[in-house]
């Protein structure tokens, strides 16, 4: 009998824990979740608006209240979720005049990449910029539409050729080549996409390569909860830096592409800050 009842806690233990653990997972979900409506409508809906008309500054000041309102979402994850830590490379927060790629493991990552550079763009499938008030912000940010048609192509033309120059005076192009989270983190990078190296090639630009880690373990591909029980470090690593010479003819796309696959593969395997927290 006694062995029988032990049983039979051991098999409830697990289902009374697992049942807290997802109610705490949906109720923070909600929270930051939340975050995005009516922290969007009650603290910053005014600051975009101001933006919104002043035609001069727009594209700048959208990108930087996005990146403060991303840098908000992030804070809140922290407060509501201490076990997970945040370390950023020093020579990550100092990078410009660049393009960047960058492994894709979560649909954070492009929100961390926002929250890390004040002046940046990046490129967002097209369909996204069909959807209302998401889609003005898009635009007015100078968001480059990816695999554009009709009108969408033209708004694409127009930003690529003003990308040179924004990279010039101190802005950041992001882009994750793989095109798609890579639901296999850590054992390699999945195929890369060629459109960012040819936009390197075009704007002549040195191609720093990041690697993301454990943004996957917090919000995991194909989930709609966050693993709120997650403890341990989100980093953001520089892994390389591709400065080519471009005044040389043997600079190609798929040179390009293999130089930062290479990187990729060989930095992600390893993480040091994979079972600590670093809170600094």
């Amino acid at each position: 009998m006694e062995t029988q009842f032990s049983n039979a806690g051991n098999e409830t233990k697990p289902k009374g824990f697992a049942f807290l653990s997802f109610l705490r997972d949906l109720v923070i979900t909600l929270l930051l979740w939340g975050y995005f409506i009516f922290g969007f409508i009650l603290f910053f809906s005014p600051f975009y608006l101001i933006a919104f008309v002043c035609a001069p500054i727009r594209e700048a000041a959208i990108q930087c209240l996005n990146s403060l309102f991303y840098n908000g979402f992030f804070i809140l994850v922290r407060l509501l979720m201490p076990g997970v830590g945040l370390h950023i490379d020093p020579k990550v927060k100092g990078l410009e005049n660049c393009i960047i790629v960058c492994n894709h493991v979560s649909y954070l990552d492009p929100l961390m990449m926002i929250a890390l550079f004040r002046r940046h763009k990046t490129i967002v499938k097209a369909t996204f910029f069909k959807v209302p008030v998401f889609g003005w912000v898009l635009r007015a940010a100078g968001y480059i539409p990816s695999m554009p048609k009709g009108r969408m192509a033209g708004l694409m033309v127009k930003q690529i050729k003003t990308l040179a120059s924004f990279l010039e005076t101190g802005g950041v192009l992001f882009v994750f080549p793989e095109g798609t989270r890579n639901r296999n983190a850590g054992k390699g990078v999945l195929a890369l996409h060629s459109g960012v190296f040819k936009i390197a090639r075009l704007c002549r630009s040195p191609i720093n390569v990041l690697v993301i880690r454990n943004t996957d373990k917090l919000f995991t591909p194909g989930r709609f909860l966050f693993h709120t029980d997650f403890s341990g470090t989100i980093s953001v690593e520089l892994a390389g830096t591709i400065q080519p010479d471009y005044d040389k003819e043997n600079v190609s796309t798929a040179g390009l592409m293999e130089q930062a696959g290479t990187i990729l593969n060989k930095k992600q395997r390893i993480s040091p800050w994979a079972h600590q927290t670093d809170r600094p």
